[in-house]
């Protein structure tokens, strides 16, 4: 009896781990309720009322619209996920459009919960990833990177930091699927250098082996 019962367990927990990533709906849907308008806290979105569901909560327009990339990166990301459109609550998935000024950036970041798999729609970008630390401590962050143009698709594995980079004289976009309705996203400089409150000065010196004053200069960056 023991005996079947650890199987059970060791059965269950692998299962677990295979699927450790957005669960499976158990319904044809469960549009998300909004948060402001939500009355428990859960690990995802509460479900909408069925009878209450329309069309519109499957619907987001505009993605042929060009995002306003006149900031310092020279970028606009525009997301499709759970909050934008309530309908992939508990679907796995989600979109973006990522527009590019010339030599425009989609700075180093990671999304903590999605794979992200990219196709260029017009111009051409300089994109690539980096591993994660290896065993070896000897053996350095692995990058991977590739010149893309339209009609390429490049894949970003989940969680590791990744960019892309417009390496042309003229606008480019891309769409771009995620493998969670909520996939986040850590933009590496802001997390570091922006933080609030920001991470003790003496952690980030001896973290990067730099002077006090480097760090506070980047530091301003992000005020």
């Amino acid at each position: 009896m023991a005996v079947r019962l650890l199987i059970s367990v060791l059965i269950i927990s692998l299962f677990s781990f295979t699927y450790a990533s957005d669960p499976a709906p158990l319904q044809d849907f469960c549009v998300a309720v909004k948060d402001d308008e939500a009355k428990v806290f859960v690990n995802g979105k509460i479900c909408k009322n069925p009878k209450m569901v329309s069309a519109n909560d499957f619907f987001f327009p505009g993605l042929n619209k060009p995002g306003n990339t006149s900031n310092a990166q020279g970028s606009k990301v525009t997301p499709v996920n759970v909050n934008q459109l309530p309908g992939l609550n508990t679907l796995g998935i989600s979109l973006v459009r990522i527009d590019y000024a010339p030599y425009g950036l989609n700075p180093p970041h990671t999304h903590p919960r999605a794979t992200e798999v990219l196709v260029v729609v017009e111009g051409t970008l300089f994109v690539g990833f980096v591993t994660s630390n290896p065993a070896d401590p000897n053996v350095k962050n692995k990058l991977f990177t590739k010149t893309l143009y339209p009609g390429d698709v490049f894949v970003f594995p989940e969680g590791l930091i990744h960019f892309q980079f417009n390496v042309g004289k003229t606008h480019a976009f891309v769409f771009a699927g995620l493998s969670s309705q909520n996939p986040g996203v850590i933009t590496i400089a802001n997390a570091v250098f922006g933080s609030d409150p920001p991470i003790n000065l003496d952690v980030l010196t001896k973290a990067f082996q730099v002077d006090a004053n480097v760090i506070k200069y980047l530091q301003a960056q992000f005020k």
